[in-house]
């Protein structure tokens, strides 16, 4: 598993936390912040998972 899956799944994580203490504080810099860590979790997982397919193809 390359290493960008795992980055990127805990910048998912810790995304969905910040997120969440935003709303329940109720402070939108915080929230808007863990949306966006998120989402860039959710593009490096992808570029990890990509990487992993091309090395499965070229064995």
């Amino acid at each position: 598993m390359d290493s960008d899956r795992i980055k990127g799944a805990a910048k998912q994580a810790k995304g969905s936390i910040k997120e969440a203490v935003g709303k329940v504080t109720g402070d939108a810099k915080t929230q808007a912040e863990g949306k966006a860590d998120k989402a860039v979790g959710k593009v490096q997982s992808a570029v990890g998972g990509a990487k992993d397919k091309i090395r499965e193809a070229t064995k």
